[in-house]
Parts: C-alpha cells; sequence; structure tokens
C-alpha cells in the first residue's frame, strides 16, 4: 500500500521540462512586506520565478494561468516546525521528533528522520504550506540536534537544506533537561561551547558555495594549515569533557557562524542570558525562538540584530516564565526593529502549521484593538513568508516571489490571511501539488454511498 502511494504522488507531481507559467490578472502579494495589489503577474520559468509584479510582459508560448479573482502569494514558510516528524502524538510509535534514550544530542541529524509521505505534510501543503523549518526536540539534553528546511511537495525527495541549523532548549525544558535548575541549563550550554571551541581552534571554516546550505558541516575531519596532519574531532580535547566527540565537533560550525543556533527561551531574563553569549562567542548567528516576553526587551533584540522566530499570539502567562505575556508581543517586537517571524513551536507542531496563516490574520485585526498593537497585512503575509526564511539565511532562495527564487506560489480563491479562503493551486519549484489529502480521499469514498451499502445500523 506504501509502494502504491508513493507511486501515485510520484505521478502526480512530475515537472515539465523548460516549462514557463504566466500567472496573470491575479491580487498580487510578493512577501515582501508590502500590501497585495490587483492585476499582479508571475512568471515562472524551469522552477524559478522569473518575474512578478504589474506590467510584467508575458513570454511567448507561456502556459497562462488566469487568475481573475484570486489571490496570488509565495508559498507558506512553516517558521518553527516538526512537520513530517510524526503521524500522531498518542504514543512514541512512529514518532522521530526526538531522541529520548540514544547517546547522542548535537550531532542528530534530524533529516534522515523526515517522512515526505506523512499524512501531515499532505494536509499542511492542501493549505499553501510549501517549506518548512524542521527541528528535533530535545531528549536527555538541552542539545536536540541539527534542524532541517524541507519543501512539502509529492515526492521522496523533501530536503532543501540539511543541517541548517542547531537547535537549543533553555528557560523551563532545559532547566528541566539540565537537572532542574536555569543556571545547570545555562552552565551546560556555555560549556558546550567552549568543549567546541577547542575543536575549533584546529578547525580552519570550510568556505561556503552560496547555495544556501553550509557545505560540509558534517565533515568531522578538517585541515588546518599549520599541521602536517588531518584533526579528527578528538583533537587535543582536554580529558574533562561532557559531550561526545561527534556531539562536539557538531558545534564546531555553530561556533564558526556557518550554521544558525536556534534558541527556545520565553523569559525576558533568559533572553537577554542569550544575548549575553555574543560577548563570549562573537560569531554565533542567534534566532531566539518563542520570546513571549519579547516585546519587553524589545530593544536589546533589536540592538543585537538577532531575529526571532515567535509564538503569535500568547496572551495569557501559559507559565512561570511567560507572565508578561500579551497578544501584542509581536506588534510591539516588530515597532522596536526586530525581525520577526512566526513559528508554531509546542503549538500542534508536528500538525497544524497551516494555523499560521490565521495567527498573521489575528496580527493585522490587532490594529483594530484599542491599546493592542497590530502589524500591516503585508508585514503578516511576510512573517509567514519571506521573514521566517531569512531567520535562517534562505531568503536568498525561498520565501518571496523576487526573481530568481524557488517557484512556490499560492493561487489562493481569496485574502490567505482569511480562513474563509482555500488554495485552490500550490507550486513547489515551479511543479504544481496534488491537493488531496487522506481525509478529502475518506470524504469523497463515503459522501455519496448508496443506501444498501450502507451498514445495518445506518438504514433507519
Amino acid at each position: 500500500m506504501r509502494a502504491a502511494l508513493a507511486a501515485l504522488l510520484l505521478g502526480t507531481a512530475t515537472p515539465a521540462a523548460a516549462e514557463t507559467i504566466a500567472i496573470v490578472n491575479a491580487m498580487l502579494a510578493t512577501g515582501d512586506g508590502s500590501d497585495a495589489a490587483p492585476g499582479g503577474t508571475v512568471i515562472i520559468r524551469d522552477g524559478r520565478i522569473l518575474a512578478a509584479g504589474h506590467g510584467v510582459t508575458v513570454p511567448a508560448g507561456a502556459n497562462i494561468v488566469d487568475a481573475t479573482g484570486k489571490w496570488v502569494t509565495p508559498g507558506i514558510v512553516a517558521g518553527f516546525s516538526r512537520l513530517g516528524l510524526s503521524e500522531v502524538d498518542l504514543g512514541a510509535d512512529g514518532s522521530d521528533d526526538t531522541s529520548a534514550n540514544g547517546p547522542f544530542s548535537a550531532a542528530i541529524d534530524v533529516a534522515p528522520a523526515i517522512n515526505p509521505l506523512a499524512t501531515t505534510i499532505a494536509v499542511n501543503r492542501a493549505d499553501g504550506i510549501t517549506r518548512a523549518i524542521v527541528a528535533p526536540s530535545t531528549g536527555r539534553s538541552i542539545f536536540a540536534g541539527q534542524g532541517a528546511v524541507i519543501d512539502t511537495g509529492a515526492d521522496l525527495d523533501p530536503i532543501t537544506a540539511r543541517r541548517r541549523f542547531q537547535f537549543v532548549e533553555l528557560g523551563e525544558s532545559g532547566a528541566a533537561t539540565a537537572g532542574g535548575s536555569r543556571a545547570s541549563a545555562h552552565v551546560l550550554f556555555r560549556n558546550a561551547l567552549r568543549e567546541a571551541s577547542e575543536l575549533r581552534r584546529y578547525a580552519t571554516p570550510i568556505a561556503s558555495s552560496g547555495s544556501g546550505e553550509p557545505d560540509e558541516i558534517d565533515r568531522p575531519l578538517v585541515r588546518n594549515p599549520n599541521e602536517s596532519r588531518i584533526m579528527g574531532p578528538d583533537a587535543r580535547r582536554s580529558e574533562d569533557v561532557l559531550l561526545t566527540r561527534f556531539d562536539a565537533a557538531a558545534l564546531v560550525p555553530v561556533l564558526q557562524g556557518r550554521q544558525h543556533l536556534l534558541v527556545h527561551v520565553e523569559r525576558a531574563s533568559d533572553i537577554l542570558q542569550v544575548l549575553a553569549l555574543r560577548r563570549e562567542f562573537p560569531a554565533l548567528k542567534l534566532v531566539l525562538v518563542g520570546a513571549t516576553e519579547g516585546w519587553t526587551v524589545a530593544d536589546r533584540i533589536a540592538a543585537a540584530r538577532v531575529p526571532v522566530i515567535a509564538s503569535a499570539v500568547n496572551d495569557l502567562p501559559a507559565s512561570f516564565e511567560q507572565l508578561a505575556a500579551t497578544q501584542s508581543n509581536v506588534g510591539r517586537m516588530r515597532a522596536a526593529g526586530v525581525a520577526v517571524s512566526i513559528g508554531m513551536i509546542d503549538d500542534n507542531d508536528t500538525r497544524n502549521l497551516f494555523t499560521q496563516r490565521q495567527y498573521a490574520g489575528n496580527l493585522v485585526a490587532l490594529r483594530g484593538v484599542p491599546g493592542a498593537t497590530g502589524v500591516s497585512w503585508g508585514e503578516a503575509l511576510a512573517m509567514i513568508t519571506a521573514r521566517a526564511a531569512d531567520a535562517v539565511g534562505m531568503g536568498g532562495q525561498i520565501g518571496s516571489l523576487a526573481p530568481g527564487r524557488r517557484a512556490d506560489v499560492v493561487i489562493w480563491s481569496g485574502d490567505p490571511l482569511d480562513l474563509a479562503s482555500n488554495a485552490d493551486a500550490v507550486y513547489i519549484d515551479g511543479v504544481q501539488q496534488p491537493l488531496d489529502t487522506h481525509q478529502t480521499r475518506l470524504r469523497d469514498r463515503y459522501r455519496d454511498l448508496e443506501r444498501r451499502t450502507l451498514p445495518e445500523a445506518y438504514r433507519h
């Protein structure tokens, strides 16, 4: 059955060679923070955006898609998720989002665990999610491992960028993992970075090819030009270490600034502790995740130029580290100059990533609430498209309709931030995707059954 399903999926998303597609007459929003405007055109060629805007000339021979009465946007980027790692949360079976008892932490690469045939991926694709930032969950360490950026296409090759970032849990969750206190978690965090720095001193940075993915981040051996031999993960490590050699080696790209470091913190004081790490480790590419109390220190976050993948509308303190929760958090951080995108950490992050567009719409609606701070429509859309891509250094590849970007495009029945609107067509890398799901197939199968085929209990 699984093989048949795979064959079905692969048969529905086959790209046409050198195809040019022109989507015309659209209410167009490019994802750059500007509002949507009518009469827009998007040109797709060979899986990339050739042009998008108004007054764009349609190339001869292009396949014309008339979007009159429709809205067209970039595909939604799930800012923080565990998409493809778990089907249901009823038990551990079938779930690959965490490694509770394994010996490794930072060295874990989430990419091999992602299942492109997971039913959750199809459901989110059908609602306009085209890419997702996927992180593992922590097990017995504050370090969860290395996350990936994936696409939700109906094929067996979901990975856009593997080992794109390292994910760390601090705050209450990190404290529980580290022995019960924040002080312990911060000591473990700093100690791990220092252990990795022992390896960094004997490793030379490997240049990036500019492809959007750090090159050879998992390469265990690097050569120092001042040494005549290859230095491995154990090179000159002290005996007093807590990390395995592979975990320590996995943190070297973080210290070199070749890999982003996503840190989950909610409380203002924890946010400041994370920002202070730059004084000791200046190359860190920090990204804050969650940040419920971020508005209280927004000026400090903005000054540090650290992006935030925020939980969008936390308006009540769900824990003691969220006592300053307000639905205006995102709007106030954005007003202070913080680069904010929307994520779903600990909020059905294995399944309901499509809720992001509801959250974005709520942020727009807040502008009409006395005393609240919201964001513009265009900025709200950017928070679930381009801003999320920017947070992990993928803005040059995905998240907008700028020329040269991957052609992830959604045609909507109406305003995408209005829940009454549906995704009428979804393109990923220029390939139109199937929008049927397990749920829609069940609906279609049983919607029109003849009475005689129903179980006896349903005949009366």
